[in-house]
């Protein structure tokens, strides 16, 4: 009986990862062997890591990454497309986010692009830091709704305060007038103080003219490209390989 009343206690007080490794343990014989201290270390141990599965699981919904498999771990280095290597696993360790630093990926079609974006932000949520993956056509449609509702200050806001978010398919089509300002926006909002992935069909070179307004245009590279790390992708699309081959050929 004492024992179910403490494991009531437990989950009243939302201490449910000690709840369910007491639970385990009690039908365990190795486990009453064990010291007072390594169990209550134990339990502490389990509670510690069922909060950041919990959390790890929660940032992982909420980032919405196109490609939910995608990570780290997995990436193609055999391709030639000109990825390199010292400099991807540098921003694994996510100290850029922290830094508030851009990454731009550039390059054709099937060249990986939204891919990396999203190992990338898979693994900032491992690290603990919030991600948030949008195409740049339904970005700037959901700015320019906010707007018409008078909720676009809101949803800046909320934008804002991510610490990764991911722009996919810059320059697929063009800004509308419209947007040009929104986006600008955006991006003075988060200049500074948070970090920002692009990917692109367009070379960082030819964006000011994709982007319209010249002013707009220059204060939207200008907090943009001032502090990022650009990756120009080049060779074959990457689409239709097969997990073996990709697997095959980084051997």
């Amino acid at each position: 009986m004492l024992i179910n009343q403490t494991l009531e206690k437990l989950k009243e007080l939302k201490l449910f990862g000690m709840a369910e490794e007491l639970e385990r343990q009690l039908p365990n014989p190795s486990a009453r062997n064990l010291s007072f201290e390594d169990r209550i270390g134990g339990l502490v141990d389990y509670e510690t890591t069922y909060r950041s599965n919990k959390r790890l699981t929660a940032l992982l919904r909420n980032a919405k990454l196109k490609h939910t498999s995608a990570c780290v771990e997995d990436i193609d280095y055999a391709q030639p497309r000109n990825l390199d290597k010292p400099l991807m696993l540098s921003l694994s360790n996510g100290d850029w986010v922290r830094q508030n630093i851009n990454v731009i990926f550039a390059g054709p079609t099937g060249t990986g692009k939204s891919w990396l974006s999203c190992a990338l932000g898979n693994q900032v949520c491992r690290q603990g830091m919030s991600v948030y993956f949008v195409r740049l056509p339904l970005l700037l449609d959901d700015l320019f709704a906010a707007r018409a509702t008078g909720t676009f200050v809101k949803r800046l806001n909320q934008l804002a305060k991510y610490d990764l978010l991911i722009i996919d398919d810059w320059g697929l089509a063009p800004v509308p007038d419209q947007s040009q300002g929104d986006l600008m926006e955006l991006v003075d909002s988060r200049v500074g103080s948070r970090s920002t992935i692009i990917t692109s069909q367009i070379p960082l070179e030819l964006w000011h003219d994709y982007i319209g307004n010249k002013t707009i245009a220059d204060a939207i590279l200008d907090r943009l490209v001032h502090s990022s790390q650009y990756v120009k992708l080049r060779g074959e699309t990457m689409r239709g390989k097969t997990v073996k081959e990709k697997k095959s050929a980084q051997k």
